[in-house]
Parts: C-alpha cells; structure tokens; sequence
C-alpha cells in the first residue's frame, strides 16, 4: 500500500510478520489489481468470525501494573480497531498478525457461558471480581450477533458473582437489565473507556468505536441507575489527546462517573511499527513530534517493559501529565468514591444459604 493511501475503517494500516512464525505468507496485490483493471472490486477489508474452543476461560492477571486478579474475555481481536491496542500482541499467540488481522480475524468462543459456570461452580473457586475485557472489548461488532457477554453476565447473576466491565462500546446498554439486577446484590462495576472529546480525534484512533457522544450517555444512563462507572481515560498520547485531560475529567464527572483511571501510552512489541506507520498516514505534520514525546516517557524508546513504570512513564513529559491527572482528580472527583463489590453472597450461594434470595 503506497504511503498515502488509507483503509478507512480501520486503525491498523498493514499487517506485521508474526514473530512465532518461521514461514510467513504474503498475500499479492495482483489479484487486487486484476479486479481493479476488471472493475471488480475485491472484498479485502471483510471481517471474519472464527470459533476457537478453549478450555478455560478465567485468565489469573499476575501484572503489578493492572488493577485486576482475573479477566475474562468472551472474543480474542477486537474490531474495534483502536491503533495503541496493547492487546493487539496477542493475535500473535493464535497465528496471526498483530496488525489487520487483530481487527478482520475475530475468534469467538461460543463455549464461555458453560466454562465461566464450571468455574464459579467449582469447590475450589473463592469469589473475586472478574473483569471481561481484560484483553479485548466484550461489547465489540461480534457481540450484537454472537450475545456471548449477555449470557456470560446471566452467570454472573445467577451465581450472584461479582464482575467487571470494560468498554468503549454502547451496545452496554442492551443489557441494562441485567446490569441493573446484578447491582442490586453489589455485583457490578463498569469501565467506560474515553480517549477525546473530539470526534475527528476518534475516528482515526478508534475508528469503529462508539462515538464519544454515546460513550458519553453510556456514563450518563449507568449512573442514573446507581450503576459504579470509572472513566478510563486511558491511554494518554502525548501531542493527541494529553492537553484533554482536565476537560476529559470534568465532563465524565459531571455525567456521574465516580473515578477515572489514565496510563501513559506505551507501544509494546509489533504495535511500535504498526503505529509508527499509522501516524505518518493520518498525522504526518505532527507524526515526528508525537513519536519523539512519547520516547521521552519511555528513556528514548516507544516501548518500556518495566513492572510500575511501563504504564506510568518517567520524565518531564509524564510528569506533566501526572501533574494534570492530580490536579485533574482533586477538582472533580474530590468527594467521589467507587463502592467496593460483594464476594460474600457467592460464598453463601455455594454453601447451599439460599434465604436471602
């Protein structure tokens, strides 16, 4: 693809070599261009659902960085397509690419609301929160069609278990319902992720994302039904969204979020290249200038691996931007505090100490 061109609708703009892999296969660009010179058009940009068949679905986060001890995740990919996607190594893991193929090649596991029972079922398992979408976003395109998060959160209710959310989706709001009776019980907590307040900023970092007005009332329609939402306003990009903070948390706090949580960008492993190569296509008057701020939070590098600072940053950059998430925290969420969820009633579900229900 020449430097100038754009796949609309994706972040991604290429496909990166696996590093597991020892063989790699390129796809031409004959056949492409055959169809052009026929005037056909080829359907290159399709995404495609896989079942894959785990056999587990609890994932134990032994991170230090990350404020979780479980994940689940219902999908691997994410068509979603956001460019600075941690995730997106982990494509790698099944054979593919980190780059189009993290957003095109979505792996479905239809088999998570019967592993996630098993779990909650076992005599072994003592009840701690569970974030879906520690890996990739539970509300993402597939959901609407598969509705494996929906019958996940069934679980979830009928053990009377407590989980987490995250996304930037507003198809969260389909299962309100569901969402309102776990938090009667205490079993529920929900992660809104917004990156900007600008739309066009949106569109070419997330660009099959809810839009930040629907992010927006997501917070909004959550906290209106006593429902905890944290804002993630996460991850900060020096020289793209970085002079946002203080708007970005002043207007998740007036429509009721209780916190924010925020890390510093860090592009780790294959997205290094796949970003660099997205912000010369779609900012390439700042491209350079983005890229040197955030090696200036990483000692001189795009990525850092360092337990405690990879997602912090160090140096003056990233000390202004703690500065301003201080500042940020003591002006509109002074007096705001997240509840913490009930471990105790699935303990007394699986005891068989049915009266409080």
């Amino acid at each position: 693809m020449k430097p100038n061109e754009f796949i609309k609708g994706r972040g991604a703009q290429q496909n990166k070599p696996n590093k597991f892999l020892e063989h790699i296969y390129e796809t031409r660009d004959d056949f492409l261009e055959f169809c052009r010179t026929e005037g056909e058009n080829a359907d290159h940009n399709k995404t495609q659902y896989l079942p894959i068949f785990p056999k587990t679905i609890i994932n134990k986060v032994t991170s230090p960085d990350v404020g979780m001890m479980y994940s689940m995740n219902t999908y691997q990919g994410c068509e979603h397509g956001c460019i600075y996607c941690y995730a997106r190594n982990t494509h790698e893991y099944w054979g593919y690419s980190a780059g189009l193929d993290f957003e095109r090649k979505i792996l479905i596991k239809k088999d998570a609301p019967k592993l996630l029972e098993a779990k909650l079922k076992s005599k072994s398992w003592r009840a701690c929160t569970i974030v879906l979408s520690g890996n990739t976003d539970c509300y993402q395109p597939a959901e609407k069609k598969y509705k494996i998060t929906r019958a996940c959160l069934e679980v979830f209710l009928r053990y009377r278990h407590p989980v987490g959310i995250i996304t930037k989706n507003s198809l969260i709001l389909r299962d309100l319902d569901l969402l309102k009776e776990l938090n009667k019980y205490g079993l529920i907590a929900v992660n809104v992720s917004v990156t900007s307040l600008l739309e066009e900023t949106r569109r070419i970092l997330e660009p099959r994302t809810a839009t930040i007005s629907n992010r927006l009332k997501v917070i909004e329609i959550l906290s209106e039904n006593g429902i905890p939402v944290n804002a993630m306003l996460a991850p900060i990009i020096p020289g793209i969204n970085s002079h946002e903070i203080l708007k970005l948390a002043q207007t998740v706090s007036e429509k009721g979020a209780l916190s924010f949580a925020f890390t510093v960008v860090r592009l780790n492993g294959a997205i290094g290249s796949i970003f660099t190569d997205w912000i010369h296509r779609t900012m390439p008057d700042k491209a350079d200038k983005v890229l040197h701020q955030i090696q200036e939070c990483h000692g001189g590098t795009l990525n850092d691996s360092r337990f405690g600072i990879r997602s912090r940053g160090e140096g003056k950059i990233a000390t202004q931007i703690h500065d301003m998430v201080k500042l940020a925290k003591r002006k509109y969420f002074k007096d705001k505090k997240p509840p913490v969820l009930n471990t105790e009633l699935h303990e007394q579900f699986k005891t068989g100490q049915m009266t409080l229900f």
